[in-house]
């Protein structure tokens, strides 16, 4: 879904539905990032952008310490009731850019699907500054593309975005292309401006199928589609359900999930 900056407060006011429905990330990629920055009982991490907390569980079984920051009220009291087992996990309300943290502290930052709404040089500047000597820096994130199974689905449905999105949004949402290499690879670049060294990148691929009321539901916590407003949001939801329906009940979701690592020399 594309990024409409201005919009990240919306996450919160679905707080809820966003951490039952948003997906986890895959075991691959955590054994690519404890390959790189292994963690234990003595290491301290920091989460920037928890939201319902899908990347939090691998890093807090290390052992390690971790403090998340993050903006939305609502996702700091749902993530410190869903990790209260861990007594080594806190979370502070804010805004990541404006939250006072300790330089030269952390053994490992880390931010998945939520680095974006940071502003770049404020926030790559930041995570470098607070880093110890030696740590790492790990951006993910999930991008999702659309059944590539149904395509006389995918055409009623863009039909839909063109009716009701558009217009409201002023802007045209273009047909999405699939997460590249080339795409990883330029994310990835970016930390070398900031100071990091032994730059990394990695892709890992995976298919999850909704129902039409399911896939609704997913599209009811993407912040460009929380905020249209609720009449026009309504008649949207209500055609591309009613459009599933009709080509079989299902729609599949084909994901790139991309991970950056970098190192504070």
């Amino acid at each position: 879904m594309p990024v409409i900056q201005g919009l990240g407060w919306t996450f919160d006011t679905v707080a809820s539905t966003y951490e039952k429905l948003r997906p986890d990330y895959v075991g691959e990629l955590y054994d690519t990032l404890f390959a790189y920055q292994p963690l234990d009982a003595d290491s301290y991490a920091i989460e920037v952008g928890i939201g319902g907390g899908q990347a939090t569980g691998p890093v807090l079984d290390t052992g390690c310490r971790v403090t998340a920051v993050e903006p939305g009220e609502n996702f700091c009291t749902l993530c410190r009731e869903k990790f209260a087992a861990y007594p080594a996990f806190s979370a502070i309300n804010g805004k990541f850019e404006e939250t006072i943290l300790p330089a030269d502290t952390f053994d490992l930052v880390y931010s998945a699907s939520a680095f974006h709404w940071v502003p770049e040089d404020v926030g790559y500047r930041k995570v470098f500054d607070i880093l110890k000597s030696g740590g790492a820096f790990a951006r993910f994130s999930n991008h999702p593309y659309p059944d590539k199974g149904r395509a006389a689905l995918a055409e009623e449905i863009d039909t839909l975005y063109e009716q009701y999105y558009n217009p409201f949004h002023h802007r045209s949402i273009n047909k999405p292309a699939e997460y590249s290499e080339e795409a990883a690879l330029s994310r990835a670049e970016i930390a070398a401006n900031y100071g990091f060294a032994d730059i990394r990148w990695a892709l890992f691929h995976r298919t999850r199928t909704f129902t039409a009321a399911e896939y609704i539901q997913l599209l009811g916590t993407y912040s460009d589609h929380i905020a249209i407003d609720e009449p026009i949001r309504k008649r949207f939801f209500t055609a591309i359900e009613e459009a599933i329906n009709r080509h079989g009940g299902l729609f599949t979701i084909y994901d790139t999930i991309d991970l950056q690592l970098a190192r504070k020399p």
